[in-house]
């Protein structure tokens, strides 16, 4: 059991890097897309709110689906949909308007059952290993977000067509992701409790806190994905080329954060960590806000991964703790407020920033994460009733007897 438990936390790791590589592949070549397909400054908002509308759809039937068909089953097979939107995406020509909704759109579902049966499999790994794992998931994906991005920024530096940039990834990608999903571990059956009920159902206003911490953490997100390579061009000055390298810089640190997230979770605590990282996160943006020219700009990009990057992780692992006996129902309701926090993050900042400033949009974002830390409390330990445990300081791990898997 213990090299099926190593194999199948590989093999999603490596789903999660896989991810990480697509959507930086797609979002650091925004303007690119928007230029390639004629898309006005106008109509662009439409196309960027349509994809996580389309994903929360997504991740409202995985919800669902996960009733009857595995998650692992779900990953496996939405994964290369995913890869091949991608694909769709750079391959239509000028004006069609048509073909790029459509790769979106695709795009948009499959990643909704993606990231929610991909965080699921994460969830239901870390209770058995009964410690903090999750971020370690994340932080692939991060890697996988450095790979995307600096291939775009070698699609943008030598001029590739998107097609062209997207093809070998895709051929690489795709049958390498279907080979590990061979590996994948689904989680146990659902418990049983003591009066014999298997399960139990999810209580919204238990998870309610946790969502609002989830939209706040990806409004965040989205404006580093979304608005990063725009802001650094149109605000600061940069280069074409130079737009790219501000969400790289973010999965850097993002990558550097998680690496160390689960062993400052099992020394501090969950709620400490997410504490922390909300006055990091908060202080990035202030200095992005503040920039006087492109390398200041970076500088809070940097901040931003190191605070964002465990909001994310723990607020799922934090779903799975409170409702072990229905986590992946949590988990793809907590998965609904990911594109929530997109759907409302990239319009809002356009929005702000031509009425106002892209300088004062960025200020909104740092008040929401600021918000977080009412709510780190809902991360403190707290023992259940199914016995899975909580995130907590190593000494009560070790009191456990967790293994060193």
């Amino acid at each position: 059991m213990t090299d099926v438990l190593r194999r199948g936390r590989a093999s999603l790791a490596f789903g999660f890097f896989a991810q990480g590589v697509t959507f930086a592949l797609l979002v650091t070549r925004i303007p690119a897309i928007q230029d390639r397909y004629g898309i006005s400054d106008v109509l662009l908002p439409v196309f960027l709110a349509a994809v996580p509308i389309l994903a929360g759809v997504g991740s409202v039937t995985t919800e669902h689906l996960v009733k009857r068909v595995r998650p692992s089953r779900l990953l496996r097979w939405s994964q290369p949909v995913v890869l091949l939107a991608l694909l769709g995406a750079g391959a239509g020509g000028h004006g069609q308007l048509a073909a790029v909704a459509v790769a979106l759109g695709a795009f948009g579902l499959a990643v909704g059952a993606l990231d929610a049966s991909m965080n699921m499999l994460g969830v239901s790994l870390q209770r058995t290993y009964r410690r903090s794992i999750m971020l370690s998931f994340h932080a692939a994906y991060s890697l996988g977000g450095i790979v995307g991005a600096s291939l775009a920024w070698a699609g943008a530096h030598w001029q590739l067509q998107l097609w062209v940039s997207y093809l070998p990834v895709v051929a690489v990608l795709l049958p390498a992701t279907l080979v590990a999903s061979r590996w994948y571990v689904d989680g146990d059956a659902v418990p049983v409790t003591a009066d014999g009920e298997r399960g139990g159902g999810v209580v919204f206003k238990l998870l309610l806190p946790l969502c609002l911490v989830m939209t706040f953490a990806y409004i965040g997100d989205s404006t580093v994905s979304n608005w990063s390579a725009k802001y650094l061009q149109d605000v600061l000055g940069s280069s074409e080329q130079l737009a790219t390298v501000p969400y790289n810089v973010y999965m850097v640190t993002t990558l550097a954060g998680r690496t160390i997230g689960d062993f400052g979770v099992r020394r501090f605590g969950a709620a400490a960590v997410v504490r922390l990282g909300a006055l990091v996160a908060a202080g990035g943006f202030a200095v992005v806000a503040s920039a006087s020219g492109a390398w200041v700009g970076m500088l809070g990009f940097t901040l931003l991964g190191l605070g964002l990057c465990v909001l994310v992780p723990q607020t799922f692992a934090a779903a799975g703790r409170l409702f072990p006996g229905a986590s992946d129902a949590a988990v793809a309701r907590l998965n609904i407020f990911n594109y929530v926090g997109f759907l409302v993050g990239s319009p809002l900042v356009g929005a702000v920033g031509d009425a106002w400033s892209y300088r004062g949009a960025m200020l909104v974002p740092m008040v929401l994460v600021l918000v977080t830390l009412v709510y780190a409390r809902s991360f403190a330990a707290q023992p259940d009733r199914y016995g899975g445990g909580h995130e907590r300081p190593r000494t009560a791990d070790v009191g456990r007897g967790s293994n060193g898997l």
